[in-house]
């Protein structure tokens, strides 16, 4: 029997056949009675329209090519006529964190820096199966540089933006996607604007432990690029022990390589996690912000900007205090980089707590509607401080709160929840509220307030 009209799959009893390459990552349980198909996890994205686009290869078996399906999607702000540059949100290795990578897109929080920008949001999801070798796909040079790379253009021509396939890009990678922005950064520094890398970065040595690693070399285009390795304390800072305690030690031979050699490159530790995401977005974002302000160019013809120093903060390595470069004593070609004192003061915020403060409210939501008591709305995220929760007023009186409870078991609560890698839960939380307790035919004038994670609420629309 035919079971996966795309592979070229058939299935008999206690045994399987493969005849072509479009197995990959069908599941087949064998039974004694026969056998039994179970669908791949990878199956059931959240759907897309536009502003939303996907694009998904299957696996490739020509050499160089990337052994793995892969699905894009992106994210493109309304009312932009030419993008600037595209964040990519990279999720790390394991089917889990692959997975979470099919809502990356469509957080609400990282909407919020790339519309600042006139950039797009883009998240993969590579379709590894438990087990496999995540460095089939997190060295980019294994073929997901250039499946990335050709689905920026296929992405472009699907959304109208075909500047897509020229524009800078914005790296955030988890884990093996620390591995692989870290590598596309030494590859490509031309094209980086900047490199946020949460608990994984390239080797750039032999590794004699995992030999099957092939190390990276360090480009001179590549010192140029503001760069921030961020880990959790419990992940061989706090110990040499544990599941995470390698990584540690090769971010510090990471971040000591390209520093000695004068590289734009940072180090902060998270003192409440592991391997875990944690509270990273709340310094994440807005660095990558304050880099990209800094050096994207207008136009996708043009280079990008050299990083401005004038405002450089420094700080010791597991140290704890920023100082403005002409006033630190210590020695800079070991020191954190830090591009702004804004960033400097956040830095120091989170490497005590992660409890990064934001004086500044959260946007207010807009186009509030009402339909047979159903009410629903739009709101951006607050770029500072993301979104906690919305507030319903109906006649002026609070009548709920939406979630009631927001949950997050890794770091703030937040209205979209999150996942291990940093992208949010599964199904998508919707904006939106019915309202069991309006009377029939009776008119109410409904409000939405939105909370950030730091507790400010928008300013009321009157």
């Amino acid at each position: 029997t035919r079971i996966w009209a795309q592979g070229d799959f058939f299935a008999v009893p206690n045994r399987w056949i493969l005849v072509g390459a479009g197995f990959s990552f069908l599941f087949l349980v064998c039974l004694a009675n026969g056998v039994a198909a179970q669908v791949s996890p990878y199956v059931n994205p959240p759907e897309v329209e536009p502003p939303y686009y996907r694009v998904r290869y299957p696996a490739s078996s020509e050499e160089g090519g990337l052994i793995f399906p892969v699905q894009y999607t992106i994210w493109i702000p309304e009312g932009v006529t030419t993008l600037r540059g595209v964040v990519v949100h990279q999720h790390g290795c394991g089917v889990g964190s692959c997975l979470s990578g099919q809502t990356g897109a469509f957080d609400l929080h990282w909407q919020a820096l790339a519309k600042r920008h006139d950039c797009a949001l883009l998240s993969p999801s590579y379709e590894q199966p438990e087990g496999a070798d995540c460095q089939r796909w997190c060295d980019p040079r294994n073929g997901s540089d250039q499946a990335f790379q050709q689905g920026l253009v296929d992405l472009g021509s699907l959304s109208g933006h075909p500047e897509l396939s020229r524009v800078p890009w914005a790296l955030w990678g988890h884990s093996g996607g620390g591995h692989w922005v870290g590598g596309m950064t030494l590859l490509h520094p031309d094209r980086v604007a900047a490199t946020w890398l949460r608990s994984g970065v390239p080797g750039l040595s032999e590794n004699q432990a995992r030999p099957h690693i092939r190390p990276h070399s360090v480009p001179t285009g590549a010192l140029s690029v503001p760069m921030m390795a961020n880990l959790g304390v419990d992940e061989g800072v706090a110990s040499a022990e544990g599941r995470f305690a390698l990584v540690w030690p090769e971010t510090k031979r990471f971040f000591e390589s390209l520093r000695e050699q004068g590289a734009l490159i940072g180090v902060s530790i998270d003192p409440l996690t592991s391997h875990q995401c944690g509270n990273q977005r709340y310094l994440a974002i807005p660095w990558l912000d304050a880099c990209l302000r800094r050096r994207l160019p207008e136009s996708p013809e043009e280079s990008l900007r050299p990083m401005p120093q004038e405002d450089v903060w420094l700080a010791p390595l597991l140290g704890a205090e920023a100082k403005p470069i002409e006033r630190f004593d210590g020695a800079q070609d070991s020191s954190v980089w830090l591009p702004t004192p804004t960033i400097a003061r956040a830095w120091m915020e989170y490497t005590r707590d992660t409890d990064i403060g934001d004086a500044t409210p959260p946007p207010s939501p807009s186009a509030v509607t009402v339909t047979e008591a159903l009410l629903s709305w739009t709101a951006d995220a607050d770029l500072e401080s993301g979104l906690a929760q919305f507030i319903i007023l109906r006649d002026g009186e609070e009548i709920a709160r939406v979630p009631e409870e927001p949950a997050n078991r890794y770091g703030r609560p937040l209205f979209q929840g999150l996942q291990y890698s940093d992208t949010p839960v599964k199904p998508l939380a919707k904006m939106e509220y019915l309202d069991t307790g309006a009377v029939e035919g009776t008119t109410h004038e409904y409000e939405v307030i939105a909370v950030n994670t730091v507790g400010a609420r928008s300013v009321r629309r009157r």
